[in-house]
């Protein structure tokens, strides 16, 4: 379902400009990353990055004017985006800047994730006139989604990001696109499954420095601030030691129970 929601003053067809392309995401373990450049490899002028997960940045110095379109991509975290991405997006200020949005999910479900960040991109100002629920491996039982998006996921995405682009530079008004979720939002906790050093672990701090949402101590990277710590799995995933994991009988119930929603191919969603 989309609904008009821009008018431009022009009467000719066309009149929707883009100068520039801005890639938006958060994206701890890459695969939202690499969703959200495959989307926006068909547009011909190099696009910027702004990347959520660096807790170094000003979110709030970015003003994005109607002539740049966004591709914002988060992760589906329990069915809805995490928190410390909600956050950095809403200091984005953008003068309804045209964008496509997107929801990275491990094969299970993306509950109201693209739902919840539709309209947190629009309180920014964003215009949202397209999206992608995308199939990407599990953070945490990675057996489910592994090596997705694969080479089928990306031929495809990348057809869906040339078609929005064609239609938007094409048009003279943009379109709002309906997407799945229903509000209230499902009620999200969190997950048991918080990473630890093992004893192999050389004090070198670069989870720590890496961490999108500070959970590990700079001068003690050996613990984790398990109330802060959403379970993201990027420690896990650079640690350059390989000594930083989740406790393994609980992963392996984890992926016991995902089994049964997890096993069958998921299907990218396109919005639009």
């Amino acid at each position: 379902m989309m609904r008009k929601i821009q008018e431009n003053d022009g009467k000719a067809e066309g009149n929707v400009k883009i100068e520039k392309v801005v890639l938006i995401y958060f994206s701890p373990t890459g695969g939202t990353q690499r969703v959200v450049r495959t989307l926006g490899k068909c547009w011909e002028t190099k696009p910027q990055e702004i990347d959520l997960s660096d807790t170094k940045k000003d979110f709030g110095t970015y003003h994005l004017s109607g002539d740049t379109f966004c591709i914002i991509g988060v992760p589906s975290f329990g069915g809805r985006v995490p928190a410390a991405a909600l956050e950095r997006i809403t200091k984005i200020r953008a003068d309804r800047s045209p964008a496509l949005i997107t929801a990275a999910y491990g094969n299970r479900d993306y509950e109201d994730t693209l739902l919840e960040l539709k309209e947190c991109a629009e309180k920014a100002g964003f215009c949202v006139t397209a999206a992608v629920a995308a199939v990407t491996e599990h953070s945490i039982v990675r057996e489910y989604g592994t090596g997705r998006p694969d080479k089928n996921d990306r031929r495809q995405l990348a057809e869906f990001g040339k078609t929005v682009r064609e239609r938007i530079l094409k048009s003279d008004s943009l379109t709002e696109a309906g997407v799945k979720g229903s509000s209230p939002y499902r009620k999200y906790s969190g997950v048991p499954l918080k990473p630890k050093a093992g004893k192999g672990c050389t004090q070198c701090g670069l989870c720590a420095r890496k961490c999108p949402v500070s959970a590990i101590p700079v001068d003690n990277c050996r613990k984790t601030d398990r109330e802060t710590c959403i379970s993201c799995m990027r420690c896990v995933q650079i640690c350059p030691q390989k000594v930083r994991s989740v406790n393994g009988v609980m992963q392996k119930i984890a992926g016991w129970k995902l089994k049964k929603v997890c096993r069958v191919r998921k299907q990218n969603e396109l919005y639009q």
